[in-house]
C-alpha cells in the first residue's frame, strides 16, 4: 500500500486497460487506488507505461513477482482470466478479472476452488452494471417480495450492432479458439450476469442460435434462449450483433406487479393492489363490463412509479475499483465477488450446448461435454490449439 491506496498492476494494456489507467491515474475517479506496475505483450505499449511513470513488464508473471504491486485487473482475452486470477492469487496478490470470469464452467471451477482456499485475498469480477443505481433498486425490489413471485422474464438486448470490420481487425477475434465465443461471450456478459443476480439461476434453458448468420464469422450472432425457473415460471433473453437500431427491454412479471426498463436506463414499476389472482376472481360482473369498455379506473386495480437513475460514464466501471479497493483496506463487501463469475459462464455455457444438441439443457450439464463440442469447433476452425 501507498498512502492508504491500493497499489495496481494492470495486465492486458487494450482498450479496457487504458481506460482504467486513465480512470485511476488521469481522472481521479478511483481515490484509494494508484496504478504503479502495466504488463502487456506487446512491447510497443512499454512506452504508455512510461507515461504514466511505472515500471512495464513483458509477461504477466514477471510483473507478479515484481513486489510493484498489491492488486491485479485482468483485461486480456476471455481465456486468460481464470490462468491469470489463479497466478494472481497463488502469488499473494488480490484480484479483480474482466468479464466474462472465463470462457467455459471447468476453468472458471477451477479458478473460484483456488480463491476458496485463499480468503485472506480479495477475489472480484468487473461487472460494473451491479453498480448500476437503477439495476441495484431493481434488485432491492424483487428481493423485498413487495411484487412475489416472479412469473416470466423477457431480455431483448440487440443494442450490440458490430460492422465487419469490426470482427475483421484481429485474427482471435469471433473464433472460438480466440475468444470462445460471439455476442455471449463479448458483448452480453453483462446483461447475462444481472438476469439471474435479479431474477434468480434458472434450472434448464433452450436456445436457438444462429452462427454466422448476419456476418462473415464462426461464432453467434444471433441468441434466442428459452429458461425454465421451474414451477410454470419462463423467461426468454434474445440478443444479437446485426441490429442497427437495437432495443434493449427488460421485462419481469410477477404476481403481484411488473417492472419494464427501457434502454438500461428507466424504469416502470406497477404495483397491484393484490394478488393478480385475487383480482381476476374478485371482478364483478359490471367491473369485467367496465373493463371491457375502458371504463374501469386503472388506478382501482395499480400504482405505476418511474424511476430514473442515470449515472455518468466511467462511474460504474470506477465505482468497481474503488469498491475492491476498499475490499482489500477495510473489509467493505464486495459488489461483485468473483465467485459469482460463473453464473454468467454456465448461462452461455447452456445456451451453446443447447443449440449444439438441439435440445433443453439443465443448469447442471456434463461439463466435460460441453468442452468436448467446444473443442471440435476448435479443431474445425484450425488456428488455435484445444482447451
Amino acid at each position: 500500500m501507498v498512502d492508504d491506496k491500493v497499489r495496481l498492476g494492470i495486465i492486458g494494456l487494450g482498450t479496457q486497460g487504458s481506460m482504467y489507467a486513465q480512470f485511476i491515474e488521469r481522472r481521479g475517479l478511483v481515490p484509494n487506488m494508484k496504478v504503479t506496475a502495466i504488463a502487456d505483450t506487446d512491447p510497443d505499449k512499454a512506452s504508455v507505461a512510461a507515461e504514466y511513470g511505472v515500471p512495464f513488464f513483458p509477461d504477466y508473471q514477471s510483473l507478479l513477482d515484481s513486489g510493484e504491486v498489491d492488486a491485479v485487473v485482468t483485461t486480456v482475452p476471455h481465456y486468460l482470466h481464470p490462468e491469470i486470477g489463479i497466478a494472481a492469487l497463488r502469488a499473494g496478490i488480490h484480484a479483480l478479472v474482466e468479464k466474462p470470469a472465463g470462457v467455459y464452467t471447468k476453468q472458471v471451477k477451477e479458478l473460484n476452488d483456488f480463491a476458496a482456499t485463499r480468503p485472506e485475498l480479495t477475489f472480484g469480477i468487473m461487472f460494473n452494471q451491479r453498480n448500476n443505481p437503477l439495476y441495484q433498486r431493481i434488485k432491492e425490489i424483487v428481493d423485498s417480495g413487495e411484487l412475489g413471485t416472479i412469473r416470466r422474464t423477457n431480455w431483448i438486448i440487440t443494442t450490440w450492432w458490430r460492422p465487419q470490420g469490426y470482427y475483421d481487425q484481429s485474427e482471435w477475434r469471433a473464433t472460438w479458439g480466440g475468444e470462445g465465443g460471439g455476442v455471449l461471450v463479448n458483448q452480453a456478459p453483462h446483461q447475462l450476469d444481472l438476469w439471474q443476480w435479479i431474477c434468480g439461476v434458472p434450472k434448464s434453458v433452450y436456445a436457438k442460435v444462429a452462427y454466422g448468420f448476419r456476418r462473415d464469422i464462426a461464432v453467434e450472432d444471433e441468441v434466442t434462449a428459452v429458461v425454465d425457473y421451474g414451477d410454470g415460471a419462463t423467461g426468454t433473453f434474445t440478443t444479437a450483433t446485426h441490429d442497427l437500431v437495437g432495443t434493449d427491454r427488460f421485462e419481469i412479471l410477477a404476481d403481484r406487479g411488473k417492472i419494464v426498463v427501457d434502454r438500461s436506463k428507466i424504469a416502470t414499476v406497477t404495483r397491484l393492489v393484490k394478488d393478480e389472482q385475487d383480482i381476476s376472481a374478485n371482478l364483478s360482473t359490471d367491473e369485467v363490463r367496465n373493463l371491457f369498455k375502458g371504463q374501469l379506473k386503472t388506478s382501482e386495480l395499480y400504482t405505476e412509479e418511474t424511476i430514473d437513475l442515470s449515472s455518468a460514464w466511467g462511474s460504474q466501471h470506477a465505482g468497481v475499483l474503488e469498491n475492491f479497493a476498499a475490499n482489500i483496506l477495510d473489509g467493505t463487501p464486495l459488489l461483485a465477488p468473483g465467485s459469482d463469475g460463473i453464473n454468467g459462464v454456465r448461462l452461455a455455457n447452456a445456451i451453446h450446448l443447447s443449440s449444439w444438441l438441439g435440445q433443453e439443457v439443465p443448469m447442471d450439464f456434463d461439463e466435460d461435454l460441453y468442452l468436448t463440442e467446444l473443442n471440435r469447433r476448435i479443431r474445425d476452425e484450425g488456428k488455435f490449439e484445444e482447451r
